[in-house]
């Protein structure tokens, strides 16, 4: 075999050795009952049919890969935000061994995450052992300041009760009586992440907040960014800004140094998040702000119960997005934006406007998480781009209308397309049907690519075949800056590619762009 301890192959020169060649032609051929060559053509020709879309369209009861991750994940994100809280999901080892390689996949630092250990006698008979159990260890293993608990299909399906499993498990002194247990059900069955982070900040806020005296501080806000793959980039843009602007507010569910710890010598399961002191006083805020909206419907309609003023955007990326976020921030500090952010403002108009040529009539396939998707098509309006496909396999109704209005409201939206609750199969029907010059998404469009020849800029959760890309913001004038950068990048190389051959694709002297 090639592979030897002188001669260490990566696994993409490794299985194309003609040993491994040979071994994967004799499977395919014993085990895998292929039909003939012909037959599959002509069934791949007939999937990028008008016909063929309509049936694709039309599915029901199939989902083939959808662009959505279940509500544990959702949970495990927003517990990762807050002071040396443990993530504790009441289910089996395997479902949180998927949240936790998601998450670090993505990226690229551990991501810490307990289970309950549920197996097949607590599907018959109750987990409340396993919680008994789970958070005395927990608490003595791993010395936290909170405990977050989050539920997975099992033990939403069988019916465990968390608050009376937790009272319980405080009872038989697996945790101090006074040591904070917030929870949440995170049924995985329905919903998505966006849900379960929603209901687990709503959930952390409600334990420190309910029965409590609101004493309201005039001028202080809440920021709540939702669940955001970007956030390490995006939290510390938006803190700039509004550092810059001079505002007092409180960052709920801050992951961003959690998921970029330094590599000096010292190794933290713990970093950074919001401390639990500010959640609690985060109670007499003026007004809380979501920076995503279909992120956040429970939490702002919680805020909103306890007497705070509440708005929410989607994904304040671009020019107008993120004059809409700091005017409002403005206008509840009461507070004069600087002229440094102003200055800021201009270079990003300035920089659309010198590759207005390069971006004007440019079609895009746009998928991801409903905000995500909103933001990035008010985005490409704003360059003369067309947002021709729109997809949120975790979109509603509401959300579908909504992105249809802003759509209607430019030029650049009229032949836009919504689709709500499809997935990436029918993506690629789209692609073939209707194509465009870019799509836009995260690294599952891999494979979109290769096969409608579709350039791929991944700039959403979840990242992971390239690095580092969650280091650098995309909210903010900044952060539209480096997604400006990154679309002409994509452009420039397609470009390059296809003027490669000298007298024959490449007539000019194109240095200069």
């Amino acid at each position: 075999m090639p592979q030897s301890a002188e001669k260490v192959l990566d696994h993409a020169p490794l299985f194309r050795e003609s040993e491994y060649r040979q071994m994967l032609a004799a499977k395919r051929l014993n085990f895998e009952c292929p039909h003939p060559d012909q037959v599959v053509t002509d069934q791949r020709e007939f999937t990028k049919t008008w016909e063929y879309r309509e049936k694709n369209l039309a599915r029901e009861a199939l989902v083939v890969n959808p662009a959505k991750a279940c509500q544990p994940l959702g949970a495990v994100f927003a517990a990762a935000g807050f002071e040396r809280t443990m993530s504790f999901v009441h289910g089996s080892q395997g479902c949180v061994a998927y949240y936790r390689s998601h998450l670090s996949r993505h990226f690229k630092e551990p991501a810490s995450a307990v289970s309950s250990s549920m197996t097949e006698d607590a599907a018959v008979f109750g987990g409340l052992k396993n919680m008994v159990d789970g958070l005395a260890n927990t608490y003595q293993l791993y010395d936290p300041k909170m405990i977050a608990v989050s539920t997975t299909c099992m033990a939403e399906v069988i019916g465990d009760d968390l608050h009376s499993f937790i009272e319980n498990a405080k009872d038989e002194g697996s945790v101090p009586r006074d040591f904070d247990v917030p929870f949440a059900h995170t049924p995985a069955f329905v919903g998505s992440h966006v849900d379960g982070y929603d209901v687990t900040v709503k959930g952390i806020l409600e334990h420190f907040w309910k029965g409590e005296e609101r004493t309201e501080a005039e001028g202080i806000i809440n920021i709540i960014p939702g669940f955001d793959g970007f956030c390490v980039g995006n939290n510390r843009e938006l803190k700039r800004l509004l550092d810059l602007i001079g505002v007092s507010y409180t960052f709920i569910q801050d992951a961003s140094d959690q998921f970029d710890t330094p590599s000096d010598g010292e190794y933290r399961m713990y970093d950074g998040g919001t401390k639990i002191e500010d959640v609690r006083k985060a109670l007499n805020a003026e007004a809380t702000l979501s920076l995503q909206h279909y992120n956040t419907r429970k939490t702002l309609e919680y805020c909103e119960g306890v007497g705070q003023a509440t708005a929410s955007f989607h994904y304040p990326l671009g020019v107008q997005a993120t004059d809409d976020f700091l005017m409002e921030v403005s206008a509840i500090c009461r507070k004069q934006i600087p002229e440094a952010i102003r200055l800021e403002r201009g270079r990003l108009v300035d920089a659309m406007a010198d590759s207005q040529s390069w971006l004007h009539g440019k079609k895009y396939a746009i998928y991801g998480d409903p905000d995500f998707v909103y933001g990035m098509a008010r985005f490409i309006m704003e360059t003369g781009g067309e947002p021709t496909h729109c997809l949120a396999t975790n979109g509603t109704s509401v959300w579908e209308t909504e992105l249809k209005e802003l759509l209607a409201s430019s030029p650049f939206g009229k032949d836009a397309q919504v689709w709500a609750g499809k997935d990436l199969w029918a993506m690629r029907s789209l692609l073939f049907t209707e194509p465009v010059d870019l799509l836009i998404g995260n690294s599952y469009g891999k494979y979109l690519e290769r096969d409608t020849g579709t350039p791929l800029i991944r700039l959403t959760f979840p990242i992971f075949d390239r690095h580092h890309h969650h280091r650098f913001a995309l909210m903010g004038y900044q952060g539209g800056l480096r997604v400006l950068t990154t679309i002409l990048d994509k452009i420039f190389d397609k470009l390059d590619r296809e003027t490669s051959e000298t007298g024959e694709t490449d007539y000019s002297y194109d240095l200069t762009r």
